[in-house]
């Protein structure tokens, strides 16, 4: 049976974006996701991260910093009761032109290798016009947009995280997320 499924970016949605984050003493949770994690996980969806950390390839950090600090925060996050399925990553610099950089779909498409995902029921969640674009080309069925930034193809678009989270709470029988 296919099960529905969250996907969301990382930096400037899980965590608050300050550019090529790798340090656990950098990375600051945005506020209200543990609140919006755990509304999804009660919904019954998977949760999945994807992102494009071309840190690595452009020699910021390495594989094992970015792994340590993941590491840190899945386990942060199971503490609060929110099991990430998977951190989907792409190391690759944008003009490697590889398969796997939102908005391409080849985190998702790996995703799907070992999970049977219902992505007409699911949402993605980003902050970033790639992040939408991943959505639609995936054929996920909605996607929100988070931030300030002038997004084109998206069903919401909240200011925050927090706004984010006070809406679903309120509107998530009209928003098709069912549990």
């Amino acid at each position: 049976m296919k099960q529905k499924a969250l996907f969301l970016d990382r930096d400037g949605i899980i965590n608050v974006d300050h550019a090529y984050v790798y340090k656990i003493s950098d990375f600051e949770f945005s506020h209200g996701i543990f609140e919006l994690l755990q509304f999804f996980t009660k919904k019954g969806y998977l949760l999945f991260i994807v992102t494009n950390q071309s840190g690595i390839g452009r020699g910021y950090y390495t594989l094992e910093a970015f792994g340590t600090l993941t590491d840190w925060m899945t386990g942060t996050l199971e503490q609060k009761g929110i099991d990430i399925k998977e951190v989907a990553y792409c190391p690759h610099t944008p003009n490697e032109n590889c398969h796997c950089r939102k908005p391409k779909t080849g985190m998702i498409d790996n995703i799907l290798t070992h999970y049977p995902i219902d992505l007409e029921n699911s949402w993605m969640i980003g902050d970033k016009q790639s992040d939408i674009d991943l959505a639609h080309n995936a054929h996920i069925g909605s996607s929100i947009a988070i931030g300030d930034n002038t997004f084109e193809h998206y069903d919401y678009h909240f200011t925050s995280i927090a706004v984010c989270i006070e809406y679903l709470k309120e509107n998530s029988d009209k928003m098709s997320i069912k549990g």
